[in-house]
């Protein structure tokens, strides 16, 4: 491990944080801008109703995030919880299970999207007016390029177990950077006026599976030096670890399918008020991904430093950077709450000028920006739980904040107050959510305390 063990143990605890948390910040950062190139250039069109059908498919794109979550959050803890206690043999038998089993579910999704695509998106709250740009979005980004894109997330999770992360970084933002300069030759080149929402499909699924190609030369070449083995032979070895792997990624990965079925609520109940709100709310999403891709890449740059102290019982080191993590998140949150509220209208207006939709996705964005420092804290309270391996207590956080708390709020909002009811529900979920995690996080760390 050489230079990374140094990272590890000695390197001061901001300067460790920073070499693992910056690139993955940048890559999350190149990935929600490719996410939004998609919204920008099929928002050229001017044409609301593509603009939802990218949203509403979005919601099926994101489950292959949960998908790599599964096993790559819940291999990667593994892993650096095993070099922690210098377990190196073991830490490749889970690298190459978390290797293929990260494949073996991402074709079973594709398969089922391809089967079911249709029922899904109407699940979904696709209308006559946007299944067929809905569709025809999926189609490419999951059927046609589910495995790649899973495959892709999860390789760069394993890469940042053992310190990797500015090659983890790298390969997710060569792929998104790739992904803006194909949409537009895509979409207004190859392909003719009209079929806008296809072209960013197929550019999506071209960059990821170029991003796939990169990290498997990555991984080969790093060859021996690490425990990331891609070995088939260290397979049915690896299998052993299915229950701490699991156990791990499941609730990272349920954390993000209720977001996916929190989203589809949300796209449910405001396609009950017509199109519009439902491009508007979709928008906004996005738009939030900022906050959230920051905060999700500082909490993955966190994970690998807490795991590894964590194993070796460094708990003072250990706390410093989950310390050090919660200030910068902090931080952050302020300044997205400041820069939303004042320009809402602007930073809305980079993706569509339709005059109705550009308003309520204005008054949308000021309403949810102000949930953002409890979603960055719910974030970090969980996966410092996922970094110790706490399975049953992060699946409790993790299925109150997208699931229990969320989704029935929702209704009960819609009922109140209407359409503006559901926008305010995810403050209310995240504060409520924030409540518990510290409860339960405070009674993990008097527990590893004594």
């Amino acid at each position: 491990m050489g230079e990374n063990q140094e990272l590890f143990e000695q390197t001061p605890v901001p300067k460790a944080l920073a070499a693992l948390a910056v690139p993955t910040i940048i890559s999350q950062l190149i990935t929600m801008i490719y996410n939004l190139s998609d919204t920008y250039f099929i928002g050229k069109t001017n044409n609301p109703y593509q603009i939802a059908a990218a949203s509403l498919a979005y919601v099926l794109v994101f489950v292959m995030t949960a998908l790599s979550n599964l096993f790559g959050v819940g291999g990667g803890s593994l892993i650096s919880r095993l070099l922690g206690v210098q377990k190196r043999e073991q830490a490749k038998c889970v690298c190459a299970f978390s290797f293929y089993g990260a494949i073996a579910v991402a074709l079973l999704y594709s398969m089922g999207c391809w089967v079911f695509m249709d029922p899904l998106l109407r699940l979904l709250g696709a209308s006559d007016s946007t299944i067929g740009f809905s569709a025809s979005y999926a189609f490419w980004v999951v059927v046609v390029g589910g495995i790649p894109s899973t495959l892709s997330m999860t390789m760069a999770q394993l890469l940042r177990s053992e310190g990797y992360a500015k090659k983890a970084s790298f390969g997710l933002g060569m792929g998104g950077i790739l992904n803006i300069l194909l949409d537009p030759v895509f979409m207004f080149v190859i392909l003719s006026p009209g079929q806008e929402v296809a072209g960013a499909g197929m550019a999506t699924m071209l960059s990821n599976v170029i991003s796939l190609g990169y990290f498997l030369l990555v991984f080969f070449r790093l060859g021996k030096d690490t425990v990331l083995s891609l070995s088939i032979h260290r397979l049915s070895a690896g299998t052993k670890y299915a229950a701490p792997v699991l156990s791990v990624g499941f609730p990272s990965a349920l954390s993000s399918l209720l977001a996916c079925i929190s989203n589809m609520t949300a796209n449910h109940l405001a396609s009950g008020y017509g199109d519009i709100p439902v491009a508007a709310m979709g928008l906004v999403k996005k738009i939030n991904m900022l906050p959230m891709n920051v905060g999700m890449g500082l909490c993955q740059g966190m994970l690998p430093l807490v795991a590894y102290n964590y194993a070796a019982k460094q708990y003072k080191r250990m706390q410093s950077v989950i310390n050090c993590a919660r200030f910068s998140g902090m931080g952050f949150a302020v300044l997205c709450i400041i820069a939303f509220e004042l320009f809402s209208g602007q930073i809305v207006s980079l993706f569509i000028k339709e005059p109705e939709t550009l308003a309520l996705s204005s008054v949308f964005l000021q309403i949810s920006s102000l949930a953002t420092p409890f979603m960055i804290s719910n974030f970090q309270m969980a996966y410092t739980l996922q970094a110790m391996g706490k399975g049953p207590e992060s699946l409790l956080l993790s299925s109150c904040r997208q699931g229990i708390i969320y989704i029935p709020l929702m209704f009960l909002m819609n009922v109140l107050f209407q359409l503006y009811g559901v926008v305010w529900a995810q403050l209310l979920a995240d504060g409520l959510t924030l409540v518990l995690s510290f409860v339960v996080y405070r009674r993990v760390c008097r527990q590893f305390a004594e």
